[in-house]
């Protein structure tokens, strides 16, 4: 590659060595700082139009000068609202800083288990999972009024949940043998 690179430049002796190019003062571009080793080492902020460089020499820390001192930088993060977390008649409740409020209960049955979701006006099941022998099955005709079955020939468990004046409403049904 080099009898290339070398037919590239009419003549060696008019080439300046990277000594004689500092020790001249002529600006050219300057080298790259050695990238940190430091894990929490912030980037240097970019030149702006105030700021004006010096001819680099080889030091420990580059130099820079700055007509105008730049602001310190900040960093602003918006923490989550506080919420806070009760009990109200079996259902763990979470009111979240805008005071909405979560109710979340879990129901254990012979036919299986299920964790239910309440918020105003919306009732989710969370997980439903039937015990051995039984199936589940959900019925929800409205977004506030959610039944889950858990099934076996002849035989129920319902686990009816409905938001009714401000609260949720649960009921825990068997039918059949």
């Amino acid at each position: 590659m080099l009898p290339v690179l070398r037919t590239a430049t009419p003549d060696e002796s008019s080439l300046v060595s990277v000594d004689q190019l500092r020790d001249s003062g002529q600006a050219g571009p300057s080298p790259l700082p050695p990238p940190s080793t430091s894990p929490t080492a912030e980037p240097e902020p970019e030149p702006s139009a105030t700021t004006t460089t010096r001819a680099r020499r080889p030091t420990s820390a580059p130099a820079r000068t700055s007509a105008t001192p730049s602001p310190p930088r900040t960093t602003t993060t918006t923490a989550p609202a506080e919420s806070t977390t009760t009990t109200e008649d079996g259902w763990t409740v979470t009111t979240d800083g805008d005071g909405s409020k979560s109710y979340v209960r879990s129901f254990r049955v012979e036919g299986g288990s299920a964790v239910i979701r309440v918020t105003e006006d919306n009732v989710k099941v969370v997980t439903a999972t039937p015990s051995d022998g039984f199936s589940v099955a959900t019925v929800q005709n409205s977004p506030d009024n959610l039944a889950v079955y858990f099934n076996e020939v002849n035989h129920s468990f319902i686990i009816h949940v409905a938001w009714n004046i401000n609260k949720p409403f649960a009921e825990v049904s068997e039918i059949g043998e």
